[in-house]
């Protein structure tokens, strides 16, 4: 799968501006920013009503799990 570097980035950028507007894309930009800060508190609020003790994480991760090699 071909990496995406900064001069891609740049160009799907302008052509977004092209397409939509300055104003346009900084509100896509908001919209997406606010979707993957909901997303993020949806995860946290998931894992604490979980308990968080059954994650990996919690549990100390870099402990060896059964059919894990390093």
């Amino acid at each position: 799968m071909p990496d995406i570097g900064l001069p891609e980035l740049l160009i799907i950028l302008g052509i977004l501006v092209l397409l939509f507007g300055a104003g346009r894309v900084a509100e896509l930009g908001g919209a997406l920013g606010r979707a993957v800060r909901e997303f993020r508190q949806a995860i946290r609020e998931e894992r604490d009503e979980e308990g968080g003790a059954s994650m990996p994480e919690a549990n100390g991760g870099d402990q060896a799990r059964p059919g894990f090699q390093h």
